[in-house]
């Protein structure tokens, strides 16, 4: 039996928001700094974003993703269009014997006014390599980064890492100003990254201000400053664009979609996959028999089409269709346990708000595995209240938007980092000999078109432990002002502002 809305209950469901959206969408009105412009009569962006942060910005979580987006941090690479390592403050590379690269920094500054130097870069990647828990892109991985004579670092990996200058491109491994580390481990960007702009005021979960950088290496951003709201609600944030409030939102929920102009609607197929987390180290489902019955009870099919209003793709593994050279080639799972009987076992599934269809995915997901015997508690917070419960296994069950090549855009690493048993996001819990031994033979394959062959062979032995149930492939709706040129949107999400952004 699949469980749907239909038309005419979204359509009021989206009208119930829209007028509901002002009571919680006044974000950009109060000063009016939003409005000036510099000399050129270019004007400051105003960007709604959906996740407030979640480690004080720390560049080692989640929040990494939000400085790369907004043009704060840069590593010593990037990822081009194709996926690959492209030069950033490194401007080369080159392998030197099994371990060890050398990168040639470019002549760059932070925004504090101090060089990038080889000395500075060895802080920031030390930094990051002693950081608990590590950065998802070190998952597994041992690093050692020495100056060496000139603008060149040597970077030494405790066994060979083929993929190294793609790891670099991590949001999670910016490098920093040697002024943003603290004795006790914190990390501030505050006025410290290397990119177009620089965060200058944070204002809690609820804002943050950037300005200009004018000595940004890749010449002079367009827009004099951007103006941040973190706004979790979705339907707030479409009413923010909607009013002329926020110039640029991110994740446009689907029932808002057709409520916006269609010339403010951006759509972009992404690498991120909905899935069902099932906690494998404690709790009912510890047990293999009991995650295969709640795998067994998920009905994926009316999903996209029907809480996602076809904005998405039905689940086929951890890597969707805008990973072209996975299509058609997903294995069969390998040792999957039979079904067991819940018998009424009790379990809490848990789920953030900030992706707006979430709640309602848990939601069917609740009415399917209750069909199925299972006892369901449904809990429901913002992401930045719900993950450090999530990281210490507080959770049976949870449901999580995750983009499978964001940390790296290696495949293998998303696979290492929430699957291993070592790993710095493993939500699931999940620690298990062969993943671990299918993993590390990715890790160790250097021949890229091998390597996604092992990637495949690794995610068929994660799906066979019933850890985790794909859902959908997201496709990220973003809201963009009529008026607003040069949006940066890409599948892997890690950007949105640069340089030729503005209005």
């Amino acid at each position: 039996m699949r469980l749907r809305l239909s038309r005419r209950a979204r359509r009021l469901r989206a009208v119930c928001g829209v007028l509901l959206a002002p009571v919680l969408a006044g974000c950009f009105a109060s000063g009016g700094d939003t409005q000036e412009g510099d000399a050129q009569g270019a004007r400051r962006l105003r960007v709604a974003l959906a996740f407030p942060p979640a480690e004080r910005l720390s560049p080692y979580g989640a929040d990494a993703t939000i400085l790369s987006r907004l043009g704060v941090t840069e590593g010593l690479t990037a990822l081009d269009g194709n996926g690959a390592a492209a030069p950033a403050l490194a401007k080369s590379w080159r392998r030197d014997g099994d371990r060890a690269w050398v990168f040639t920094l470019r002549e760059a500054a932070f925004q504090d006014g101090a060089d990038v130097t080889p000395a500075a870069v060895v802080t920031a990647l030390t930094h990051a390599a002693e950081a608990r828990p590590a950065p998802a892109a070190l998952s597994g991985v041992t690093l050692t980064a020495t100056a060496e004579g000139g603008r060149n670092v040597r970077i030494t990996t405790g066994r060979p890492d083929p993929i190294l200058p793609l790891r670099l491109s991590s949001p999670g491994l910016a490098v920093l100003s040697q002024k943003a580390y603290g004795p006790d481990g914190a990390v501030d960007p505050l006025g410290t990254g290397t990119g177009p702009f620089a965060l200058t005021k944070v204002t809690g979960a609820t804002a943050a201000t950037l300005d200009r950088f004018d000595d940004y290496w890749g010449g002079l951003a367009q827009a004099p400053g951007v103006d941040v709201r973190f706004i979790a609600d979705g339907t707030a944030r479409a009413n923010a664009l909607r009013t002329g409030e926020a110039d640029i939102a991110e994740a446009i929920p689907v029932a808002q979609a057709a409520t916006l102009d269609p010339a403010t609607r951006r759509e972009t197929a992404t690498t991120r996959t909905t899935g069902l987390l099932l906690n494998s180290a404690s709790g009912p489902f510890e047990n293999p028999a009991l995650r295969a019955a709640a795998r067994a009870a998920v009905d994926t099919s009316g999903l996209a089409e029907d809480v996602y209003e076809s904005h998405a793709d039905p689940g086929s593994g951890l890597y969707g269709p805008a990973v072209t050279w996975a299509d058609g080639k997903h294995l069969e799972p390998a040792g999957r346990a039979r079904p067991g009987r819940p018998d009424g076992a009790a379990v809490t599934l848990a789920t953030y708000d900030n992706r707006p269809e979430l709640p309602e995915v848990a939601q069917v997901l609740k009415q399917q595995l209750e069909r199925a015997g299972f006892r369901v508690r449904l809990v429901v917070r913002e992401y930045a209240r719900l993950e450090s419960d999530a990281l210490a296994g507080k959770f049976d069950a949870l449901v999580l938007a995750r983009n499978s090549l964001v940390d790296t855009g290696d495949p293998v690493a998303v696979l290492a980092s929430d699957y291993s048993c070592d790993g710095g996001y493993n939500l699931a819990q999940l620690c298990d000999k062969d993943v671990d031994r299918a993993v590390a033979e990715a890790e160790a394959t250097a021949d890229p078109a091998r390597r996604q062959d092992a990637a495949l062979a690794a995610e068929a032995e994660i799906l066979g432990t019933d850890a985790v149930v794909p859902l959908v492939h997201q496709r990220v709706i973003t809201g963009v002002g009529t008026s607003v040129k040069g949006v940066l949107l890409d599948p892997y999400e890690r950007t949105l502002v640069g340089t030729g952004t503005r209005r």
